[in-house]
């Protein structure tokens, strides 16, 4: 009998370890599990932007032309600059900067090293669908959000302006403040002086009117009907399109 008592617990023994594991074990390796997964998810090892706005600051020494600023709660952009170190006193930066919202122009002097605020305005590439009234309506392709800019926004642009042409909109805070031409844009010439038709023998230039309105100089040899490349930052002919 004492054998077999030994032999029956050494099989218990020897069961054991191989026995079905209890609830309680299985819950908590199943919980254990659940948090590990959960934690990878939670805590992903790819890097994750913030979510708070980013502080955009700047010294007075970086000003360069093209250069957005913030003055006064306005966006600016900076037209020209001059580093001056005067023989005596301290050193300034003199600039010449433009209002995005009103289109207002004036100079402004910074003190060197000063800390400036960069304006956060940014570039969206939409498109000139078509002009209502007075407002001139742009497209996002992708959305079909329209945008709309004032005659008063687009001021001297809109003789470079066409139907179908992709331009860039500066938004700031959510709205859209300006809007930036093709450098190059392709235009139709619709009259040209009867008097100087295509001649091609003589050098010179002749003024010609575009299919937006705009008038500008061409050789001679330019006739109505021809599609030209003009440069929308200077407003001179380039080459035949």
């Amino acid at each position: 009998m004492a054998g077999t008592s030994t032999i029956s617990l050494s099989s218990a023994y020897s069961i054991l370890p191989t026995s079905p594991l209890s609830s309680a074990t299985t819950s908590s390796l199943s919980i254990s599990s659940k948090l590990s997964i959960l934690s990878m998810s939670i805590f992903p090892k790819t890097h994750l932007r913030p979510t708070f706005p980013r502080i955009c600051a700047l010294s007075s020494n970086d000003i360069k032309v093209g250069t957005n600023i913030e003055v006064d709660g306005a966006p600016w952009r900076v037209l020209e600059f001059l580093h001056v170190k005067p023989g005596k006193g301290a050193a300034f930066v003199r600039t010449k900067i433009r209002n995005y919202v009103t289109g207002n122009t004036v100079e402004k002097t910074f003190r060197a090293g000063s800390a400036l605020e960069e304006a956060d305005v940014f570039k969206e590439t939409k498109q000139f669908t078509y002009k209502d009234g007075a407002q001139f309506v742009f497209m996002d392709l992708n959305t079909y959000e329209e945008f709309r800019l004032n005659e008063s926004d687009v001021g001297d642009k809109t003789k470079w302006l066409k139907e179908g042409m992709d331009c860039n909109l500066l938004f700031w805070r959510g709205k859209v403040i300006d809007f930036e031409l093709p450098i190059t844009v392709k235009l139709t010439v619709v009259g040209a002086d009867p008097g100087l038709k295509g001649d091609t023998a003589q050098g010179g230039s002749k003024p010609v009117t575009l299919d937006t309105g705009a008038v500008v100089n061409v050789p001679l040899f330019i006739n109505a009907g021809d599609e030209i490349l003009v440069d929308t930052r200077t407003g001179q002919y380039m080459s035949r399109a």
